[in-house]
């Protein structure tokens, strides 16, 4: 009997050594791959050159001309460890690689948004490993050469809102007919819960989607304590008419025809697709 349980566990230890050296073997294959991919992306301009190229455009908004709330809600929807990480949130990895493991996909990337720039700025948008090693290259070099208000600003600067929008200042006078600075709190709320999947939750093509989405940011911002369930609630409760003025908007999307941002970012994405 014990030879036999001796048996079994010795089994079971061999088969968790070669699984963990397959699992080591693999990072490193993809780690080696991800960095070409990486390194082959900024043959022609470099991810600096890029974003530098952002940063000195025209209509760039920056980080001090937007809306408190603005920033809280994305950080809360997207990447509430923003400010204390180093551009991977490994806890946000591992539960992602979790359920992926779970559904057998590629569902959850648990991408932070220094990552979602990188991707954004050098890779298209198709899901694979290979790729998502080369975020975490693209993302290091971002945090190291940037702070977080400029990543952050860079972000929501290069992000698509739906209906042609690229960047938060297209959306917030694309969708409301204002400046970023000007939005009020449910704007924010709305404008942030929208790159999750732009076409779906445009308010030029689904209010009601819209509506339903605002609402998610705002209970996300009441888990991370940012509001208080009653402040989310009024603010839904008291959205009527900002709804409906969205709902009758003329809405075109912008087309890039200058030398600003937007045509920056038309740039990136042609050279990346």
């Amino acid at each position: 009997m014990r030879k036999a349980i001796y048996g079994l566990l010795k089994g079971i230890s061999v088969v968790m050594l070669l699984a963990f050296v397959a699992v080591l073997v693999a990072g490193c294959v993809l780690s080696f791959r991800g960095y070409q991919m990486y390194r082959d992306a900024q043959q022609e301009e470099t991810l600096q050159e890029k974003a530098d190229r952002i940063l000195a455009s025209e209509d760039f908004v920056p980080y001090e001309e937007l809306p408190d709330f603005y920033r809280q809600a994305v950080i809360c929807v997207e990447d509430r460890r923003f400010f204390s990480h180093c551009g991977i949130d490994v806890l946000a990895i591992a539960r992602a690689a979790w359920n992926d493991l779970r559904t057998l996909s590629l569902a959850e990337g648990g991408s932070t948004i220094t990552q979602q720039l990188a991707k954004n700025l050098l890779f298209t948008q198709e899901k694979q490993l290979t790729r998502k090693f080369a975020e975490i290259f693209a993302a290091l070099s971002l945090e190291s050469h940037y702070s977080k208000e400029e990543i952050f600003a860079l972000y929501v600067n290069t992000i698509s809102f739906g209906n042609g929008y690229q960047g938060i200042g297209q959306a917030a006078q694309g969708y409301f007919g204002k400046t970023p600075d000007q939005l009020n709190d449910y704007e924010c709320a709305m404008l942030a819960g929208l790159p999750n999947a732009p076409s779906v939750y445009s308010p030029a093509a689904n209010p009601q989607l819209a509506k339903e989405r605002t609402g998610q940011v705002l209970q996300s911002m009441v888990r991370c304590g940012v509001i208080t369930q009653e402040q989310a609630d009024r603010l839904m409760h008291t959205a009527g008419q900002t709804e409906a003025d969205v709902e009758h908007l003329v809405l075109q999307p912008q087309i890039p025809t200058d030398r600003g941002l937007s045509y920056l970012l038309w740039q990136f994405r042609g050279a990346s697709s």
